[in-house]
């Protein structure tokens, strides 16, 4: 059993007052079987009134507003948490894909997670599995396989890749990061016939030195008639363990997302996230991303560079 108290930090800065600001947050741990939530605190500049509901994949989502001008927006999870892990590998066993047919007959959330992307690059995902020999194979063993193809033939490389890099750009680079490891691994394991959804959590940082330890991070957890739900971590070839924190499931990360929204105004905006990691016998972890936005659209570019030009000549006229 592990007791770790994790504080994730939202904080987006604006050039320029905006207002009407609508978020949707996931960043409520989840209560499962081996993880229990002792304590959570949610902070939000403004104090805007919280909705939550639970969306299909069973999250909790917060939704609010912040309708006054602001320049600066701040949100901060704050959770102690207990994980006891009783199983850090899955038991042997012998199920096959044949074995899930009745399963997923049963269930449109199985179906749903079993449906792989459409992308181009397709028929690259279908030689590794062919690589690995996959067809005879017990489930377990396939998506075994899978992740250790990732981890060995991918190269985990922070700045390159961002959330809207593809698939089949992901496949020609071969270099990314967690998010895309698991993405990678869904559209593996999913073209093979098993049911797979992605996770976003936290891996807190132990001994082991895993990649990614100390930050948000995500996974997968495949299907297993007998077992349930079993998490794999791609960018490290391991098996979930109770260092692994779990905060929602969905098909991808855009079903994942910590936190997304829009707003009125015009305005560049940046975002940094800060995850700090208490553990009980006072060791302290913290790491801060400045996360790569989307673009801003071509027309907008040149309404700010108009703006910022306004202003850089009244400066000027200021000073004579």
């Amino acid at each position: 059993m592990a007791i770790f108290k994790i504080v994730h930090t939202t904080k987006y800065q604006y050039s320029w007052p905006i207002k009407e600001s609508i978020n949707e947050i996931r960043l409520f741990p989840h209560h499962f079987e081996n993880q229990d939530v002792v304590q959570y605190q949610l902070l939000i500049s403004q104090n805007p009134v919280v909705e939550i509901f639970e969306d299909y994949y069973g999250n909790r989502v917060g939704s609010f507003n912040t309708l006054e001008s602001h320049s600066e927006m701040t949100i901060e999870s704050r959770m102690l948490l207990r994980v006891n892990h009783s199983l850090k590998i899955p038991e042997i066993d012998n199920l096959k894909l044949a074995d899930l047919v009745s399963k997923k007959e049963k269930s449109i959330m199985l179906l749903r997670l079993s449906y792989p992307e459409t992308i181009k690059k397709q028929q690259e995902i279908i030689n590794i599995l062919k690589e690995i020999d996959y067809a005879d194979k017990p489930i377990i063993e396939i998506a075994q396989l899978c992740n250790q193809y990732i981890y060995t033939n991918f190269a985990y490389t922070k700045g390159i890749t961002n959330i809207e890099t593809t698939l089949d750009e992901l496949l020609e680079i071969r270099k990314g990061v967690c998010q895309d490891f698991a993405h990678i691994l869904l559209q593996l394991v999913r073209t093979a016939g098993i049911p797979a959804r992605y996770v976003s959590g936290y891996i807190c940082p132990n001994e082991s030195g895993h990649r990614g330890e100390g930050a948000t991070h995500a996974w997968v957890e495949i299907y297993s008639p007998s077992q349930g739900w079993l998490g794999l971590d791609p960018t490290n070839n391991i098996w979930t363990m109770e260092n692994h924190i779990k905060l929602s499931v969905g098909r991808n990360f855009y079903d994942c997302t910590p936190v997304k929204g829009t707003f009125k105004g015009i305005s560049r905006q940046t975002l940094s996230v800060c995850v700090s990691v208490g553990y009980e016998d006072g060791r302290h972890f913290e790491e801060i991303n400045d996360v790569q936005l989307q673009e801003v659209s071509l027309q907008v570019q040149e309404q700010l560079n108009h703006i910022e030009l306004l202003q850089e000549q009244q400066r000027q006229q200021q000073q004579q």
